[in-house]
């Protein structure tokens, strides 16, 4: 299925000249830095102890003397030690989950939430939504960034918004039979969920009303993406970001091209550096994604280090540079006895073995002194996990992800159902060491 490019209009900003673009982006990268360092006594700590002072930004190049924000940060500070503006101009706050500690807080003031919407209307506006259309919301509302994020921005484009939320899957079908809405945004994960259940309730996926799903907040494949537009009846694309430095919306793929998310670099200066020495790396090679607000008033943000693995690309439907999509964080990779591994990299070859479902799960305990590695996974629906097939597409994983990834697995077969499954992000790895 080709969903026609939108028929809402570009902002100016997104085909302007680079030569533009650099010069807007300067001129709020300074904004930003004096504003960071005369309100927020964290960033003027950090700023005089590495040294600097926004006045020695005179360039883009510049940004690279001053430090980097980590998550870290934001949880020393908490709740609200980071804010760069008085707590009674704060209009929302937002937190991460916390499950690995305190939770990261943001704030917003009324200026960041209009800014949030609009970029988000953006994003939709670049994915193919039209007027007219409706959007079912699944990613999760309250204090996760993914519903009000994605809620305020359809609202802010014009388009009809179903504001479902996470869970009660059942429902979730029902609702999208009756009410045939035009697009979805959930978890790639999540969406999976709602395939199987039409399969469940005996209606054919691809025969619903969607016709675009918007995909975000954990790293999928373009294996996933073609699994999902396949057995769904769909285009899928990416829209990327992070509650740190807003919500969803930081980065959105265009439905004319599907090659990687756009930046919009007016808002977000991007940096790739080495995740090892922290030094900038050139575009087009690989590292870890770091980004500067430049327009933020309630939370600046200074050069945070996302930990996701990307690299810069040129931009294609947009004069603004694109990423590659991103299949893997430094956080998430596990290391097997000193063999890097990603969840993405087991994905794309569990979606190679047809008896094999894309519902999995990496397990690592200890073998003794060693690590060890057991990716549960499901089979196909229609399969049963005892059957030679299922076993057969088992002992093919295992082979695949030794001979391309270097690791030595033992894969658990589970019947359709057996791994449990995510109302929002899917928790791929469990440590048990």
């Amino acid at each position: 299925m080709t969903t026609p490019a939108s028929n809402l209009p570009l902002e100016r900003i997104e085909t302007a000249s680079t030569d533009e673009l650099r010069a807007l982006q300067l001129k709020r990268l300074k904004a930003t830095l004096a504003h960071a360092y005369a309100n927020s006594p964290v960033y003027k700590s950090k700023f005089d102890a590495a040294g600097v002072h926004p006045n020695d930004c005179r360039s883009l190049s510049d940004l690279a003397k001053f430090p980097f924000t980590t998550k870290a940060d934001l949880r020393d500070n908490y709740p609200f030690g980071m804010f760069a503006v008085p707590r009674d101009n704060i209009v929302r706050i937002h937190a991460s989950s916390g499950t690995t500690g305190k939770p990261t807080v943001v704030g917003y003031t009324q200026n960041d939430i209009d800014t949030w919407a609009n970029l988000v209307a953006r994003s939709l506006r670049a994915s193919g939504a039209r007027r007219g259309d409706m959007v079912h919301v699944s990613y999760g509302y309250g204090l996760f960034t993914g519903g009000l994020g994605a809620h305020y921005g359809a609202e802010r484009l014009g388009l009809t918004v179903v504001p479902f939320g996470g869970g009660q899957t059942e429902r979730q079908v029902q609702l999208m039979q009756d009410f045939k809405p035009d697009m979805i945004m959930v978890t790639p994960s999540y969406m999976l969920a709602i395939a199987d259940e039409f399969e469940r309730q005996g209606i054919d996926p691809r025969s619903s009303s969607l016709r675009l799903g918007v995909f975000g907040a954990e790293p999928w494949t373009n294996d996933m993406r073609l699994a999902i537009e396949q057995r769904m009846g769909i285009d899928a694309v990416d829209i990327y970001g992070l509650s740190e430095v807003m919500g969803p919306g930081v980065a959105n793929e265009c439905i004319e091209t599907k090659d990687g998310p756009t930046i919009w670099e007016d808002h977000f200066y991007p940096e790739i550096i080495n995740p090892e020495t922290g030094e900038l790396v050139a575009d087009g090679e690989m590292g870890e994604l770091v980004f500067t607000s430049l327009t933020k008033e309630a939370l600046p943000i200074i050069r945070y280090r996302t930990r996701d693995l990307t690299r810069l690309l040129p931009g294609t439907a947009r004069t603004m540079r694109r990423m590659e999509k991103i299949t893997g964080r430094s956080d998430d990779m596990m290391i097997v006895r000193g063999v890097n591994v990603f969840p993405t990299q087991i994905e794309e070859l569990i979606l190679k073995q047809p008896v094999l479902a894309p519902h999995y799960q990496c397990v690592l305990s200890k073998d003794g002194h060693l690590d060890s590695l057991a990716v549960h996974v499901e089979v196909a629906a229609g399969q049963t996990h005892d059957s030679a097939a299922a076993q057969a597409a088992a002992a093919a994983l295992a082979h695949a992800v030794k001979t391309f990834v270097g690791s030595s697995i033992r894969v658990v077969l589970k019947p359709c159902g057996g791994v449990e499954r995510s109302m929002g992000k899917a928790k791929r790895v469990l440590d048990q060491r």
